[in-house]
């Protein structure tokens, strides 16, 4: 797994950009938003990245920050018919925090206007990442409407609770599970120390 490329911006397009990482062109697909916070070409540049491995191409997709690519990930590995191109349509047209806000109120006329969006689409969004909402609230840095505020994770937490998401746990057992773990530990322990409690 590639999370993170930092080196020099040779090349950028509103959807793509090639990083010059000691030698090495990598070219990452990235949504408008990180696009827009790219450095003029030959200065340096840190894209956190998420890596897409099918039978005919290796793909890599960056973001600025963690919470856009913590919900790129969110919907790939949830929501049912939404692929990479669809949610980076989402992280265009939206911002993590308000993606949470319409899981949360059940917002599907919102969703529905994004680009490349549907009906249908949205109800599965806010049908499937319902359950997940603690999650969307440690990504996007706040509490949704309706329901009681949590602590926001640190770093290693979010990324272990994202990580037993990814497995199919529920949001609660994967937060019971970790809770009372040294957040120090990396993100791979604690995941292998929730995994013995969920045993």
């Amino acid at each position: 797994m590639i999370s993170f490329l930092e080196g020099t911006l040779s090349e950028s397009w509103p959807t793509r950009a090639v990083i010059n990482c000691q030698g090495i062109g990598y070219e990452v697909l990235i949504p408008v938003t990180t696009y827009d916070r790219l450095p003029k070409p030959n200065e340096k540049v840190r894209l956190l990245t998420h890596l897409v491995v099918r039978e005919d191409a290796h793909t890599l997709y960056g973001f600025f920050t963690p919470g856009e690519r913590d919900l790129f990930r969110l919907l790939l590995h949830h929501v049912s018919g939404v692929g990479p191109k669809t949610a980076l349509s989402i992280l265009a047209g939206t911002t993590p925090q308000s993606v949470r806000d319409a899981v949360a109120t059940g917002d599907i006329t919102s969703l529905a206007k994004l680009k490349g969006l549907g009906k249908k689409t949205a109800e599965r969004i806010v049908l499937e990442l319902r359950d997940k909402l603690p999650a969307l609230d440690s990504l996007a840095g706040g509490t949704s409407p309706g329901h009681p505020a949590t602590a926001p994770m640190a770093g290693n937490s979010q990324d272990a609770l994202l990580a037993l998401l990814a497995l199919g746990y529920k949001s609660a057992e994967a937060q019971k599970a970790l809770s009372g773990l040294d957040t120090s530990l990396p993100s791979g322990d604690l995941v292998r120390d929730a995994l013995r409690r969920l045993g």
